[in-house]
């Protein structure tokens, strides 16, 4: 196989994937149904469901200008040999693999983070404005842009240096920065919920002596769930929307409401939302989520180590000597389309999982019609897409269409 073919192919099939994904828009927005569903005009009115629907059409086009910028910088870097050029570059500024490797890794990631930011400012200051989510100020959002920074510095940038020594030293620097990897995630998700989370928002212990909490623990006996604490998140500092979520690992598991979603919903439906996110942890969905994306790591440092062997890929980008660094960036190309289908797997997975936490929460509120109405509110607070094409939901969706996760209750509850 020629250096040449390889090149073409990997353009090729980056020009594909976008156009792909353009035309998985155009059949979700063709979906799209003048005629609100008969089962959400209890939550939707028709300026709402409107609305709702100007929503996505102006999300679906926003993501296709920026995804047409990222296409064009891409193929304009790679078609002109960028990682040969930006290889040669470090090479002259350090005889040190690893202070070139940090330089190599530096400028694509100031690159793409330069480029990211100013879709980053007008998603959040002009289309979430518009639709009135938006809550973040100008401070909140540099401050969220410097300490993302430096978590990246602390974090990020030993994690990318420890991968590139371990490939660099060892025959299986795979397994040995697979093993480094995981361990790490293990760490990050046990100390998260202490240390980085609360850089961002703000977690209050729900009172322990309100309605809402003695529900909660009424609920938690019925689940045989020891929960150590529920939290208050501030959300509405950014937006208005509203979410709640479980994370952690041992004593340091945390279940966060968003304040918003307190505030808009009854104490029996915040029940209801919290079973689901209990039901995700007793059916082991956390941990089956855990352990494939454990796997998914391994396959690809895998196919990374042979991948560092082929000398043909380096050549077909200009790349000279073989450096770890460059093939880093060069494999996220070649390895893209098996990654694509990995996504599907897991989004399948994590949708039959909803389905299964929605069952729990069904069956351990004792009420169905609940959990229903709190799905139905957080669809019309989010402004939800009610009609998604399937192709779409196939391809991208971790959570089912709130339509067929109720239906999937009513028929519980009738079973």
């Amino acid at each position: 196989m020629r250096a040449d073919f390889i090149f073409y192919l990997i353009i090729a099939f980056i020009t594909a994937r976008y156009l792909f994904a353009l035309y998985v828009d155009h059949l979700n927005l063709k979906a799209l149904d003048a005629n609100l569903p008969e089962e959400f005009k209890d939550v939707y009115d028709r300026e709402k469901y409107r609305r709702s629907q100007d929503y996505l059409r102006v999300n679906t086009c926003f993501d296709a200008f920026s995804g047409a910028v990222n296409l064009i910088v891409t193929l304009t870097f790679l078609w002109f040999k960028g990682p040969g050029w930006l290889n040669r570059l470090v090479g002259g500024w350090s005889e040190s693999w690893l202070w070139r490797g940090l330089a190599y890794g530096a400028f694509i990631y100031c690159v793409v983070l330069l480029i990211a930011l100013p879709f980053s400012i007008y998603h959040t200051f002009v289309i979430e404005e518009r639709f009135g989510f938006n809550k973040t100020n100008v401070k909140t959002f540099v401050t969220d842009q410097l300490k993302s920074l430096l978590l990246t510095v602390l974090i990020a940038v030993p994690v990318y240096l420890g991968v590139l020594w371990f490939f660099q030293r060892f025959e299986l620097g795979w397994l040995w920065a697979w093993c480094m990897l995981t361990i790490f995630s293990l760490l990050i998700m046990y100390i998260a919920p202490v240390w980085i989370m609360p850089l961002f928002n703000k977690f209050t212990p729900l009172d322990p002596e309100g309605e809402l909490s003695h529900a909660i623990r009424r609920m938690c006996a019925k689940a045989e769930f020891a929960i150590k604490g529920v939290f208050i998140m501030d959300g509405s500092k950014r937006s208005s929307k509203s979410n709640a979520f479980f994370t952690g690992l041992g004593r340091n598991k945390k279940i966060a409401l968003f304040d918003t979603l307190i505030e808009r919903h009854t104490t029996e439906e915040l029940v209801a939302v919290l079973a689901h996110e209990i039901g995700h942890y007793k059916k082991r969905h956390v941990l089956q989520m855990m352990l494939t994306s454990f796997a998914s790591s391994a396959l690809m440092l895998f196919l990374l180590g042979l991948f560092l062997k082929s000398p043909l890929v380096f050549e077909a980008f200009g790349v000279e000597g073989e450096p770890v660094h460059a093939g880093l960036f060069i494999f996220g190309f070649v390895y893209a389309p098996l990654n694509f289908v990995i996504s599907i797997f897991q989004s399948v997975l994590s949708r039959r999982n909803e389905y299964e936490a929605d069952r729990f929460a069904a069956e351990i509120t004792g009420q169905p019609q609940v959990m229903i109405d709190a799905l139905k509110k957080l669809c019309a607070d989010n402004l939800s897409n009610l009609t998604p094409h399937p192709l779409k939901v196939f391809l991208e969706y971790s959570h089912p269409p709130v339509l067929h996760r109720v239906q999937a209750l009513r028929k519980k509850g009738t079973g």
